[in-house]
């Protein structure tokens, strides 16, 4: 059971609802869809076990959405995402971890080295075992605690309204529950043709 994480999209509904399966049911929780640091606090807040930001679909909108069609890797605007998350998670002390996720290219990889968690592609594995160059850490618990950083309370107006305020995060999130739904009647379809063909012996 401590290995199974429920996964969740990170609105304020499924964060309050990560936290009720966390603290009454014992029931780990890995927010996704999670790309405003207005998610990450709340997320933080609730107790969840994980959050899983994207790092590559923050970029590509970034990409999409600007003059600019690429970016070095500490510039990138996933990986300032979630270096943002990570020092304030360890400034505060909270124990959600931060898993990095949906990275374009290994420079950013490199970029977030020290984050709790990163999850990577077969094909940028690869790649980076092939790498020969020395890797230094770039986030660092101690460095996080030295850093000036304000406290944010996050209840739902002030969610609401910071995520609201972020143009990508609002964007991303609508796209990715449509991709989600649109999944699971997929699924359904799936489920209903097997069950169906048990039932008629094939």
């Amino acid at each position: 059971k401590d290995r199974v994480l429920i996964k969740l999209s990170s609105t304020w509904e499924g964060i309050q609802a990560g936290k009720i399966l966390e603290e009454q049911h014992g029931i780990h929780c890995n927010m996704t869809l999670l790309f405003s640091f207005a998610q990450a606090v709340a997320c933080a807040e609730a107790g969840v076990t994980l959050i899983s930001p994207f790092v590559g679909r923050i970029m590509d909108w970034h990409v999409a959405n600007s003059d600019q069609k690429s970016f070095k890797p500490a510039e990138d605007p996933g990986v300032k995402s979630v270096t943002k998350i990570y020092n304030y998670y360890k400034k505060f002390d909270y124990k959600t971890i931060v898993m990095g996720a949906s990275f374009r290219n290994t420079g950013e990889i490199k970029q977030l080295a020290g984050c709790d968690f990163l999850t990577i592609s077969p094909k940028l594995l690869t790649e980076l075992s092939k790498d020969v160059e020395e890797l230094t850490p770039f986030l660092r618990e101690k460095d996080a605690k030295e850093l000036d950083i304000e406290k944010v309370t996050m209840d739902e107006r002030t969610f609401r309204w910071e995520h609201n305020e972020d143009q990508m995060a609002v964007e991303k999130l609508s796209e990715g529950i449509r991709k989600f739904a649109a999944d699971a009647v997929k699924l359904e379809e799936m489920l209903k043709e097997r069950i169906q063909d048990i039932e008629n012996g094939s």
